[in-house]
């Protein structure tokens, strides 16, 4: 962006650069290249854009939209606990399934019947329809799929196999959550108890389990796909009037959450509309021969020539594209038309410049000033993505990747494809030609005799005299005459030190409160039918949480007490964590110890131990599952633990920490494992991934800052600036109910580059400018860089704006950072930082500039 308006000011001020200096003579040769040949790089990147965008015919392969893969980390532990449990614990869904032990949430269709006007549904009217819909969905083809235990179906619920067709229990007859052998805790739902005896339940959950071991997977995500397309015309053809249906299956998350991009496309011709629409109108000019309109256009045609070579190239390389990558379109729009802007006041003040006429002098006049700007700030964004790539969220990776890339070919484009319109209307308009029709407009006596309104049209001028380059620009001085003065008033000073105060303030309470983890149902669109499903479950379902497997991942000598009683004190240590209920334990060891002690059985020796093991599976035939056991040992075992109020996602990172640092504190080896654990891992890494990269690119950023503006004042207040906007909207993410998690982590890694780019312009023209006093040079930093600060904060607004009315929450979650990160970017580079600079504006100066 513009600097200082001498040149010798500005070398004198910073006498020592030595990386400056190369950058600008290499700017003014590109300059002149372009001014003196520009249709090679205009053709040139609309030809490279074509041959890249061809790339798009690689999309459908490289769409990469697997959640675990995608929004977990990459080595998270529970993905090796469970490659652990399925080598030593292989499932038989179609002979001995059992859900609890299953190393993967399973392939199922999920029902919950919900008593209608507060009524419980173990009532008549409300059992015989939860009959009458369990049998619209066990047809001839589930019963074919489905998977097996003890030579049947396994049962959609405890209470089903228990009763068949007969009546519903009656109030106080079950015991509950457990009764005789059977866990009713994940059955029944809003259930109301006295003594331990189940008196009424407002949900019924039934589970339909299909195979997904053997050849019959297929078949069984198509009867899953055929149950999604049915189910609502079925519910409503039974006409259930006493219970209430919402369903979800196995496959549902994972197809609505593809279903995001579809739903974004449409919002892509509106961001380009708005955006053209407002560069057009910041651009316009009275005259019609200055009119700026095609240069507003080409502005943003280069962001789009941007995205179409990024995205094809990365296509071409393989690199997986993710649905989070869709937010990218909408931020490079932005940004790209934030250094349009950049480049036409560079472009203007050059032309105010009376003795530099010549073409090639004004260009590498503009890109002296303008292109070292867009540099240092281009750089720094492509830093912070690409240090972003060093991340645990392959989601994250995807998006930096995209995105960084793009930003380049976004720097490239500018500073050739825009450069090279910049000259060829600059010859239009000195060959005083019309800006829509580029006929020239001859200018003669008889052009006073038109009406004011036919000049104006097919003139430029009311006059009919040719129009000339118009003055300083209405905003430029409004903001040095009005604004500048105002807002370094003391009293004025006093106020936005107190406002300050209170966004800092506000800023640190709000990060002791944020919230970690993304919430699975916000992967879906807000009117998805998996949104009833999660409120039923929260409603009525969170009281008992995971059943967690406690695996003793090694061999060990169970025969020795001393071995079983440490095994069982790590036990009891596990049952002892606030989230875990001890009375509803399984654990084999214990129930053959229990054996041993009523002299059923000897286990004191290696092989009463082992060979005695089948009398105990004669007596709980499950727990052969539970046991991995060769001819002359054990090599691996397990038993389960009730998790109970498990309700928010810090319960689940607290679980989840609690149970490990429990199993490592363990004599015995031990491992915790439930699949819902690969989406809780995140939990650990999510924060020290993001301080990682926020600390990485905020040192990175310094480096940067250091080295193309060496003013040490200048760099101190680009690192103030960044560390106050990240508090900033790390804080007010959460008032807007904006999770930390792999989406939000992306926007603070970005939210690093936009903290430069608005702080390096006003604070760099401060401490450049020559004026008397630090009050004048901040009022000409404002009146020299204000109005395009202000235009690449709409611009970028505009570009993300859209994204607000999106039904899908990584859209609105992109949306609502990128507006706290422009929002406060602008109001430290507009209001905080032109403030601050007055009061500590004289450290850091050059004895050289004047004073």
């Amino acid at each position: 962006m513009a600097g200082p308006r001498d040149p010798a000011e500005r070398c004198s001020c910073r006498n020592t650069n030595c990386v400056e200096r190369p950058l600008r003579r290499l700017f003014e040769g590109l300059a002149s290249g372009v001014a003196a040949c520009p249709w090679p790089f205009v053709l040139v990147p609309l030809l490279l854009s074509g041959g890249l965008g061809a790339g798009f015919v690689f999309l459908p392969q490289r769409q990469a939209n697997d959640i675990e893969e995608q929004f977990t980390p990459t080595w998270g532990p529970a993905k090796a606990e469970r490659d652990f449990v399925r080598r030593h614990f292989p499932t038989d869904d179609s002979e001995r399934f059992s859900a609890p032990r299953l190393p993967t949430e399973g392939a199922y269709a999920a029902l919950i019947a919900v008593a209608t006007n507060g009524t419980s549904v173990l009532e008549p009217a409300a059992w015989a329809d939860v009959l009458r819909l369990n049998a619209a969905v066990h047809d001839t083809e589930y019963e074919r799929l489905c998977a097996r235990t003890a030579g049947g179906c396994a049962s959609p619920n405890p209470l089903l196999s228990r009763r068949g067709d007969a009546g519903p229990p009656a109030p106080g007859s079950l015991r509950f959550p457990v009764n005789g052998s059977e866990f009713l805790g994940a059955a029944l739902g809003g259930v109301e108890t006295d003594g331990g005896r189940l008196l009424r339940a407002r949900a019924l959950k039934l589970l339909y389990y299909l195979r997904e071991d053997g050849p019959e997977a297929q078949d069984s995500r198509q009867w899953l796909e055929s149950f999604l397309q049915s189910i609502s015309s079925k519910v409503a053809d039974l006409r259930l009037g006493s219970i209430q249906v919402t369903y979800f299956t196995s496959l549902s998350r994972q197809e609505e959450f593809e279903g995001n991009t579809r739903s974004v496309i449409p919002l892509f011709s509106i961001t380009y509309f708005l955006t053209i629409t407002f560069s057009i109108i910041s651009c316009l000019r009275l005259s019609c021969i200055r009119n700026n309109t095609w240069l507003a256009s080409c502005g943003v045609l280069s962001s789009g020539l941007a995205v179409l070579s990024s995205f094809g190239l990365m296509l071409f390389c393989g690199v997986p594209f993710v649905v989070t990558v869709a937010n990218a379109p909408f931020l490079i729009l932005g940004v790209g038309v934030d250094d349009m802007f950049i480049m036409i006041a560079s472009w203007e003040q050059s032309l105010m410049k009376k003795e530099k006429s010549n073409v090639k002098s004004l260009l590498a006049e503009t890109y002296a000033e303008a292109a070292l700007s867009v540099t240092i700030t281009t750089l720094t964004d492509v830093l912070a993505f690409f240090i972003g790539t060093w991340t645990a969220f392959p989601s994250v990776r995807s998006f930096c990747l995209y995105t960084g890339t793009a930003f380049v070919f976004c720097y490239v484009y500018t500073l050739t494809f825009f450069g090279a319109v910049l000259v060829l209307n600059h010859k239009r308009e000195q060959g005083n030609r019309h800006w829509l029709t580029c006929m020239r407009v001859d200018v003669g006596k008889d052009q006073a005799e038109n009406s004011c309104l036919y000049n104006a049209c097919c003139i430029g001028s009311c006059s009919g005299q040719p129009s000339q380059p118009e003055g300083e620009h209405p905003m430029s001085t409004f903001l040095k005459k009005y604004y500048g003065p105002f807002i370094t008033n003391k009293w004025i000073k006093v106020l936005m030190v107190l406002l300050y105060g209170a966004y800092l303030g506000g800023s640190i309470y709000g990060c002791t409160q944020i919230r970690e983890g993304i919430d699975l149902r916000n992967l879906a669109n807000d009117a998805s039918y998996v949104i009833p499903y999660y409120d039923d479950e929260d409603k009525y379902f969170s009281t008992y949480g995971p059943r967690v497997m406690v695996v003793i991942a090694e061999s060990v000598d169970y025969w020795n007490e001393s071995v079983r009683l440490a095994i069982e004190s790590c036990t009891q240590n596990l049952e002892n964590i606030s989230y875990v209920d001890k009375n509803y334990s399984e654990s084999w060891l214990r129930v053959y110890t229990g054996l041993a002690k009523r002299g059923l059985v000897n286990i004191d020796s290696k092989t009463d131990f082992l060979n005695n093991l089948n009398v105990l599976f004669r007596i709980i035939p499950s727990f052969e599952w539970d046991i991995n056991k060769t001819q002359d040992e054990i090599e691996a075992s397990r038993f389960f633990i009730q998790t109970v109020n498990v309700t928010s996602a810090v319960d689940e990172k607290n679980l989840l920490s609690q149970l490990r640092e429990a199993a490592k504190q363990c004599s015995i080896p031990l491992k915790v494992y439930h699949p819902a654990f690969i989406y809780y891992d995140q939990y650990l890494v999510i924060v020290q991934n993001t301080v990682q990269n926020v600390v990485i690119a905020a040192g990175a950023m310094l480096v940067v800052s250091l080295l193309l503006i060496p003013n040490p004042l200048c760099c101190l207040w680009v690192t103030f600036a960044i560390a106050s906007v990240i508090v900033g909207v790390a804080g007010f993410m959460t008032f807007w109910k904006v999770n930390l998690d792999s989406i939000s982590m992306i926007n603070l890694v970005i939210c690093i580059g936009f903290s430069v780019d608005f702080s390096a312009h006003i604070s760099y023209a401060f401490v450049t400018s020559g004026e008397s006093s630090a009050n004048k040079r901040s009022i000409e930093a404002l009146s020299l860089l204000g109005y395009p600060v202000l235009q690449g904060a709409v611009s970028t607004i505009l570009g993300i704006v859209v994204l607000a009315a999106s039904n899908t929450y990584i859209f609105r979650t992109f949306f609502k950072i990128m507006f706290l990160v422009i929002l406060f970017g602008a109001l430290h580079g507009l209001v905080f930082i032109p403030v601050f600079l007055t009061v500590f504006g004289n450290f850091g100066r050059s004895s050289n500039t004047k004073s």
